[in-house]
């Protein structure tokens, strides 16, 4: 009797999984370029701050901007909710953690107020910097003119998956092509993905860049609770894979964005290596003393009404901007010196830019961070 071929399944790889070999020439980490480019901007630092209140408010937007990063303001979150949102923000960081979600979904409860959409904007380039902002495909076709006419410089939608073909139960869902037309000259970033058809569909409606990551995030429990999700070293690979096909038939670059996951500079690195272009960083800058979650973190889906897909975790409040991006640092953890973390590596690998370190070998490598490491793994 022949037996029926199950379903089959394909090995993917996490950041611990994977190693990045070494190139056969070195070079000087001062002579790396790691800038990072969208539409006709350009940022210093190949670096998106997460869309959380967590993370970003005015107040952070304007110092990660100055320091050559992309700073990205939720469009869904306190700072539209509450003329005030300090106090909301503190309540949320004192909740025990039994009676957090909770009170995320109480807070979370009160309607946006449309109007304060433009002023945060406007709260944001007074400082002289540039603002991006972000809501999820729901509330696009409401807010997105109303960004535009406060003068944002970068439109992101961003939920847990979002895809180029949506079945919906309006007459007429959000078309992508449209909206960028709309938009422009505003460059469109869309998220999240994971999958090479998927993501190429996006850009050939004409979008900015693509964020790549479905539940990695330390906040995030999509995984858990849905199951679903693909590693990040996988999933970046895969759509740049999708980039680099599109550019060859169209000769448009699309940069994909690597959002979650990251926990250190090993992470940062792999990051790169796996082809992204810029990378989305959440819990390692809530974690620093400008950031707004006073020591806590939490994605998006946390104050879900029905169905939370996240959870609030205390990342303390244990360094600053300048030393995670730049250090210097004592920490032999990899969560500081990012910027060092990435020239150094480059450098180890004979190469000057991102694309290029894009392109470096990897390694599947399961004992990375555990082979030769009894003696540390014994003392924690």
């Amino acid at each position: 009797m022949s037996i029926p071929q199950a379903k089959q399944m394909r090995r993917a790889y996490g950041f611990d999984e994977v190693a990045i070999v070494p190139g056969d020439v070195t070079v000087n980490p001062a002579l790396t370029e790691t800038s990072f480019r969208l539409g006709e901007l350009e940022f210093p630092l190949p670096i998106l701050a997460a869309a959380m209140d967590a993370v970003v408010d005015p107040r952070f937007a304007a110092s990660f901007a100055k320091v050559g990063g992309l700073p990205v303001l939720n469009l869904e979150g306190v700072q539209t909710r509450y003329e005030q949102p300090d106090a909301v923000l503190e309540e949320i960081a004192a909740a025990p953690p039994d009676k957090a979600t909770v009170l995320l979904q109480r807070a979370y409860a009160e309607p946006i107020q449309t109007k304060l959409i433009g002023e945060r904007i406007r709260e944001i380039q007074q400082s002289g910097t540039i603002c991006a902002v972000s809501c999820t495909p729901v509330n696009t076709k409401q807010f997105a003119p109303l960004a535009k006419e406060a003068g944002v410089d970068i439109f992101v939608i961003q939920s847990t998956v979002t895809s180029a073909r949506h079945i919906s139960t309006s007459a007429k869902g959000l078309v992508f092509p449209e909206l960028v037309e709309a938009m422009a000259p505003v460059p469109v970033v869309v998220g999240n993905t994971v999958g090479y058809s998927a993501c190429k569909e996006l850009m050939e409606t004409g979008i900015a860049a693509v964020l790549v990551g479905i539940g990695p995030g330390s906040a995030c429990t999509s995984r858990e609770v849905l199951g679903i999700g693909v590693p990040q070293v996988t999933a970046t690979m895969d759509c740049a894979l999708a980039r680099d096909q599109y550019y060859r038939e169209s000769g448009r670059y699309v940069p994909i964005i690597t959002d979650g996951g990251i926990r250190s500079g090993g992470d940062f690195c792999k990051a790169f290596a796996s082809g992204a272009d810029a990378v989305m960083l959440g819990s390692i800058l809530a974690a620093c003393e400008e950031a707004s979650g006073r020591g806590h973190h939490w994605g998006m889906a946390t104050p879900h009404a029905d169905l939370p897909r996240g959870v609030r975790v205390s990342v303390g409040v244990g360094t600053t901007l300048q030393k995670v991006l730049f250090g210097p640092t004592s920490r032999t953890d990899g969560t500081e010196n990012l910027l060092g973390a990435l020239r150094t590596a480059m450098g180890m690998c004979g190469v000057r830019t991102i694309r290029d370190f894009q392109k470096v070998e990897l390694m599947v490598a399961p004992a990375i961070k555990t082979e030769g490491k009894q003696i540390q793994m014994a003392q924690r």
